[in-house]
């Protein structure tokens, strides 16, 4: 499937970026050096893409955002974290569903191997 080899080389890259770097930087230094070494693979990449809300017949734009969009249907949200959390999961997965992607990345780069830190979801809501 494209989305598995798109995932595949986002993560790579993600390895690429997390092995010349290391642990203990700022999420932002990590999040635009994945986006250059994406760009190099020749993806389409948007950062810090808004995700408003639709509330019946409003539009809320409060501010959210989604780290990296990868070619219009891959979300990558990037974290410098201990752990993982409940919230975390929460929050990607409502990216997700609130612009009907079809799959999600988080990858937290506060590991000593970024193996450690990636989780990768699908979008079931219809």
């Amino acid at each position: 499937m494209v989305y598995d080899k798109i995932t595949e080389n986002i993560i790579g890259a993600a390895i690429e970026v997390h092995r010349t770097l290391g642990p203990g930087l700022l999420e932002s230094a990590y999040q635009d050096c994945l986006l250059y070494e994406l760009k190099a693979m020749g993806y389409s990449v948007k950062k810090e893409v808004a995700q408003p809300i639709t509330y019946k017949d409003i539009k809320l734009d409060h501010g959210y955002r989604i780290d990296l969009l990868v070619e219009n249907t891959v979300v990558v949200e990037l974290k410098t974290v201990e752990r993982f959390t409940d919230v975390h999961t929460a929050q990607i997965l409502t990216y997700m569903k609130l612009g009907e992607f079809p799959i999600g990345l988080l990858l937290n780069f506060h590991t000593k191997l970024l193996k450690n830190g990636i989780k990768r979801f699908i979008n079931t809501i219809e």
